[in-house]
């Protein structure tokens, strides 16, 4: 990396960027608003941009009601008649461009005629997504996950001539990489920013070693800030340890070996409570298998990032029993909390949860392991207080969501990196591109 740059010459050298996902916002990736800020932090215009619009349950806090307000939606864009004819129109002015990127569409379709039919949905989406970027005059496009939204994003790159780069986060994508063509994403792509190193080993796999200088790793992250001031909240000791779970309410997070492990938990200690946090297609199950357990298990449904940051202040600890995962943001929010957590040993999570250190680490599963470490968890206060203490200087070091935005920004301003997967934060300097300021209002589609 070269030296620091000045506060002019940096603003001058940013590009306007644009950030593309699937549904924005969302209560289960406000990593992705946070990255953002971050980026408008450090003096970049980014315009966000969502397939489809989220319902109000998503839109807990503040900031993700302004969010709503500043994001352009592709289908809400296009549902006004006269939109996908002119963003046809305008990819036909430039029709080597418009064929080749229909000819990319069919080569990267997935088998059989309902992937076809979804590709040249897609297809479409991205052209009206094109024609909304040259009109914001945008410089590059990143896209969070690698499924249907990269394929926009990828497409709307071939249309528009922008170039894009996307996250890859697993393990949805990575269940079915071929479906999903990673391998001509991340051919296509400028950069591929990686979760994790696990995350990262796995794109190697599934792409041409041509490609693997493209594959670097950013981690999702977290603003310390905002979670457990020294000391945390007041206690009642006769209360008994409070468990807390943070996520979908749905098979893959293993919430119902949490119960089992929950309700043999209760045997040796009865005071013990646990509060689960989030909804999903599986919470009716949830609460009907939890009924015997009484009012010593809480579910509270979605929250905001200030609720879910107040909920961890009252926790002893952390559990996420899940069977597959990336890197889970909410293992770092309840370690910025300073709260052990109890988390099943796949993909990623070892990168972040050190056991013995900062928590303890379970075979997914197993419920019986699952149940010792809960009991180990209740019998040492003191155990407790040091690994939350030695996860919230991880968390602080290695997961900040301002170190990761500025590291993400080195690639996005293509600065010299090396070889080495993790790029170097760019200059903290501040700065707005010249009369543009962060979240300015939309051209709207007409």
């Amino acid at each position: 990396m070269t030296g620091p740059i000045s506060a002019k010459t940096f603003a001058t050298r940013l590009p306007r960027l644009a950030y593309l996902t699937g549904e924005y916002p969302a209560v289960s990736h406000t990593f992705i608003l946070r990255e953002v800020e971050a980026l408008r932090d450090l003096g970049f215009h980014v315009q966000t941009c969502s397939v489809r619009a989220t319902s109000a349950e998503h839109h807990q806090g503040q900031a993700e009601q302004a969010a709503v307000d500043t994001t352009f939606y592709i289908l809400r864009a296009a549902r006004r008649g006269a939109a996908v004819i002119l963003a046809q129109a305008a990819a036909l002015r430039r029709p080597g461009r418009y064929f080749k990127a229909l000819g990319l569409a069919w080569r990267t379709r997935p088998a059989g005629m309902r992937g076809a039919l979804y590709q040249l949905f897609y297809f479409a989406e991205a052209t009206v997504l094109a024609r909304f970027l040259r009109q914001q005059k945008i410089d590059h496009l990143h896209n969070h996950f690698a499924d249907s939204s990269a394929t926009v994003a990828m497409l709307c790159s071939a249309l528009s001539g922008i170039p894009f780069s996307y996250t890859l986060h697993g393990p949805a994508e990575l269940f079915a990489p071929a479906y999903w063509n990673l391998a001509a994403k991340t051919r296509a792509a400028r950069f591929v920013s990686c979760i994790s190193h696990f995350c990262r080993s796995q794109a190697m796999y599934f792409s041409d070693p041509d490609d693997w200088p493209k594959l670097r790793i950013i981690h999702c992250g977290v603003d310390p800030a905002l979670y457990a001031p020294a000391g945390g909240a007041e206690k009642d000791p006769g209360a008994g340890v409070h468990f807390v779970f943070v996520g979908r309410l749905a098979a893959i997070k293993g919430v119902r070996v949490l119960l089992d492990s929950f309700a043999a938990l209760r045997e040796v200690r009865p005071k013990a409570r646990l509060t689960l946090v989030g909804d999903g297609p599986e919470r009716a199950l949830l609460e009907q298998a939890a009924a015997p357990l009484g009012a010593a298990v809480q579910f509270v449904g979605y929250k905001s990032q200030p609720e879910v940051a107040q909920i961890l202040s009252t926790a002893d600890v952390f559990v996420l029993p899940s069977f597959a995962e990336g890197l889970p943001v909410v293992l770092m929010e309840a370690l910025a909390s300073r709260v052990p957590v109890i988390a099943t040993q796949v993909a990623g999570v070892s990168e972040l949860v050190e056991d013995g250190v900062n928590g303890f680490l379970v075979p997914p599963g197993d419920g019986a392991t699952l149940t010792q470490r809960m009991i180990a968890a209740c019998e040492d206060p003191g155990a407790r207080a040091r690994m939350g203490a030695a996860g919230r200087t991880k968390v602080c070091r290695d997961f900040d969501a301002k170190q990761e935005a500025a590291r993400l920004a080195t690639l996005f301003c293509e600065q010299p990196c090396g070889a080495a997967p993790r790029p170097e934060p760019l200059s903290q300097a501040r700065g707005q591109t010249q009369g543009q300021g962060a979240g300015q209002g939309l051209e709207q589609e007409g």
